[in-house]
């Protein structure tokens, strides 16, 4: 890719934030779960996940909470809202994968950075600082009123950008939070962080890198 874009986008938890929920999930269940078992407990609550936050926009608590309490129910483990309250009250103490403050560091002097994350706007401020690089705008599910993947969460950070699909370049780890949308709303400039989160799916037209590092390079510096 030779496309130098007005803005490099990105989606922050997961992609440059070590997104742990796998890891506090652990630190819960792991005692009451064979590691098998605790393997499907920690799939189901991502699914729910997602699933949660296809409707109206709500508050990530509550996204944690129901997730977690519908995986409860399915692995037939009782459920603790306080469980639930303390994974969401990690999320903002969760820093950057190693590869990723370097990487930004050397874009950012070029490039305007921008987070479009299914965060809070109380919470998105612990994890962006600790990013490593500036971070010109930060635009939340909370103020589009929408989570991704919706459609809506996108074109609310377009609006505000005051640009269109084909001015930026967009990273994320994910297809169903992040690239499929992006290719559906013409967003051609497309970065995939191959972070083992889900498989390749070229259909989607992406250049893949396997960290942060490499992507300076794909806007040529």
């Amino acid at each position: 890719m030779t496309f130098r874009p007005k803005f490099i986008t990105f989606d922050c938890h997961g992609t440059m934030i070590l997104f742990d929920m796998a890891g506090a999930a652990r630190d819960h269940y792991s005692a009451m779960l064979t590691p098998a078992q605790m393997d499907i407990f920690i799939a189901d609550f991502s699914a729910y996940r997602l699933d949660e936050v296809l409707g109206a926009w709500k508050p990530y608590a509550e996204i944690v909470h129901n997730a977690l309490e519908r995986t409860c129910k399915r692995n037939s483990i009782p459920f603790d809202p306080a469980v639930a309250e303390d994974i969401y009250n990690r999320v903002p103490t969760w820093g950057p994968h190693a590869d990723v403050p370097a990487g930004l560091a050397k874009i950012a002097q070029e490039i305007p950075l921008v987070a479009l994350t299914n965060s809070m706007n109380a919470q998105i401020p612990h994890n962006i600082a600790k990013l490593g690089a500036p971070t010109a705008h930060v635009f939340t599910a909370e103020s589009a009123g929408a989570y991704k993947p919706q459609m809506k969460a996108f074109e609310y950070m377009l609006d505000q950008l005051g640009c269109g699909p084909e001015d930026i370049l967009h990273v994320s780890s994910s297809f169903r939070y992040d690239l499929m949308t992006a290719h559906d709303l013409g967003i051609t400039n497309k970065v995939w962080v191959n972070r083992g989160h889900e498989p390749a799916n070229p259909y989607y037209g992406y250049t893949e890198i396997k960290d942060v590092s490499e992507l300076p390079a794909v806007v040529g510096l």
